[in-house]
């Protein structure tokens, strides 16, 4: 028997997809291959050997493999993918939600890095970094000519470690040197804040810490707004990638008492796993609101989709990414890891969204601000090239505008929402009828 130790993910292609982290051998049930596979496998031994010795420049040996093994795995699917030994360590960094840095959520302007904020309590905040601050060199190199991730990987490292950043601020007359020392840095997977009677969570990702922030934030609510008052919550997965596939299931379970939350299937039909619901409420059955958006990806689409089958929320937004695959991680040692789609997963009434996304139960879309007007701001599994086409998916695809403006005021979604819990807008669609939850057969 193979041993097998599972950390299921999910999420887009801008982090860790829907996946399970299996050890061991390939099993007996692998089919061999046949004589015509060995012949094509000469063709790339040939091919390979022909490429070292004749190619204009001297090619990098270890380049040209880790190139021919993505170019296998990425034309069978968007989410299939080759991660080199420091591409697995940034994923497990990512799914952690824990690293040695400087504390500062940042963004590419004018081909610097801008500070969107620095986190309250972090080595970059009590250094004096402000939000609006540009970062011009680190450690005395230019930023210009870096991607965003280059600058990234520059900032975080060892905890307990120095780093100087040169800083262009606003007013000031010339650049600020600011010395920061590294450390641990705990990225926050859940804010949260009261509007006046209601509760509002945002979740900005599925990390390990995902479920403890939220069942925190929900605390929090409920001893600022006495329960009498509270009209409910909203739940925020907008412009969510995904992550961790079991935490994706714990925040359903969290607003949920029973019935399956999402099941996965594999190649063979008996290859199917379900994670059903638990009793008990965490908001004490007080009327919950899902927005989501074409940003709303995977985990996040679990999420939505769990509690939109069994009418526990009214989701409202637009159509979903339509994220809907399983990846299997398995490690390479020190070569790094594989990441190969495995399998497709469901909603508690049977239905895959891949391809096809998680339709709202009222649609309200989002006006694009002027600078974003006439670009193409849509995102969706249907749109990727080579994507799996799902059981569901029709010609309408999946996926819609991935935008959220950065002043509440502005939020036209987040608006309907409150409108709705508050009672100052009606719907069919609100409050769901729990006895019409549809449950998988």
């Amino acid at each position: 028997m193979m041993r097998k130790f599972s950390l299921l993910l999910a999420g887009a292609l801008m982090g860790a997809s829907a996946m399970s982290l299996v050890y061991g051998t390939p099993t007996s049930s692998a089919n061999a291959a046949g004589s015509d596979t060995y012949k094509q496998l000469a063709i790339f031994g040939d091919i390979f050997e022909r490429v070292r010795a004749q190619y204009v420049t001297p090619p990098d040996d270890k380049s040209l493999v880790e190139n021919a093994i993505n170019g296998m795995l990425t034309s069978l699917d968007p989410h299939s993918s080759y991660m080199n030994a420091d591409e697995a360590a940034d994923m497990r960094v990512q799914t952690k939600g824990e690293f040695g840095g400087l504390g500062i959520e940042v963004t590419m302007e004018n081909n610097l890095v801008k500070v969107i904020t620095p986190i309250d309590d972090t080595p970059a905040a009590k250094a004096g970094v402000l939000a609006g601050d540009y970062i011009a060199k680190i450690d005395g190199e230019d930023v210009n000519g870096m991607t965003l991730n280059e600058a990234v990987d520059k900032m975080r490292g060892t905890v307990g470690s120095p780093i100087k950043l040169t800083i262009i601020r606003q007013g000031a007359d010339k650049p600020i040197e600011l010395s920061v020392v590294r450390d641990i840095i705990k990225v926050k997977a859940v804010k949260y804040r009261v509007e006046d009677d209601v509760g509002y969570i945002k979740i900005a990702s599925f990390t390990e810490k995902t479920y403890d922030d939220l069942q925190d934030a929900i605390a929090n609510i409920k001893k600022q707004v006495p329960n009498d008052k509270l009209k409910g919550y909203v739940l925020d997965l907008r412009l969510n990638p995904g992550g961790l596939l079991d935490q994706a299931v714990s925040v359903s379970d969290a607003f949920l008492d029973r019935g399956e939350i999402v099941s996965t299937r594999g190649r063979d039909p008996k290859d199917v796993t379900r994670f059903d619901a638990k009793a008990g409420d965490d908001i004490d059955g007080k009327p919950l609101i899902v927005l989501i958006n074409g940003g709303s990806a995977s985990a996040s689409e679990i999420v939505a989709g769990a509690l939109q089958d069994l009418k526990r929320a009214t989701v409202v937004g637009t159509q979903s990414f339509g994220k809907g695959s399983v990846q299997t991680i398995i490690p390479l040692g020190e070569n790094g890891a594989l990441r190969l789609t495995t399998a497709l997963y469901y909603t508690p009434s049977g239905k895959s969204i891949q391809g096809k996304g998680i339709a709202p139960d009222i649609k309200v879309e989002q006006p694009l601000p002027p600078d974003l007007q006439g670009r193409d701001v849509t995102r969706g599994e249907s749109g990727l090239k080579g994507h799996i086409k799902g059981p569901e998916e029709s010609e309408e695809g999946s996926g819609s505008a991935a935008y959220v403006p950065p002043d509440p005021k502005d939020d036209l979604q987040l608006a309907f929402a409150l409108q709705l819990l508050r009672g100052e807008k009606t719907d069919p669609a609100f409050p769901p009828n729990p006895q019409k939850a549809v449950f998988n057969q």
